[in-house]
């Protein structure tokens, strides 16, 4: 079973907020003549990285609640310039809303076992109307547990 990794999205009004985010990174990649990889670098290296890297995803807080997530491709360890050990996430830069969960704030990442990960929003039925709901809204309804 996939291990996943829980983490703020600083800086994120929205999904469409960290959407564009990683838009505007691929078309300056692309500008510059690299090579595009979705990254986010973390300081701290994930002991249970095996579990995760290919098979686990990262799920993104935003606004106090877990809405999106991305598959982890790889998990790569380096040293920064200052002789720091980091890590990079290497992540699909496609984003899939969930379930809105409410979620208090923390630092740094958390593990969240497949058992406990929201649920992708879309298909068919009453998903495929939550994921044509505005975010607000569904982060709304979340928080008055109607969700």
């Amino acid at each position: 079973m996939a291990l996943h990794l829980l983490k703020l999205c600083v800086g994120c009004e929205s999904i469409r907020d960290l959407e564009t985010w990683i838009a505007e990174r691929r078309e300056l990649a692309a500008r510059a003549g690299t090579p595009f990889e979705q990254v986010h670098t973390t300081r701290m290296i994930p002991k249970r990285a095996g579990e995760i890297a290919g098979a686990g995803s990262l799920y993104w807080v935003i606004k106090g609640h877990v809405a999106c997530r991305q598959p982890i491709l790889a998990i790569r360890p380096f040293v920064d310039a200052d002789g720091v050990g980091r890590c990079r996430l290497v992540l699909d830069p496609g984003v899939t809303p969930v379930q809105p969960r409410p979620c208090r704030p923390f630092q740094g990442w958390r593990y969240l076992p497949a058992a406990d990960a929201p649920r992708d929003l879309g298909g068919s039925g009453a998903e495929a109307g939550l994921a044509a709901m505005p975010e607000a809204m569904r982060r709304e309804l979340a928080a008055l547990g109607l969700l």
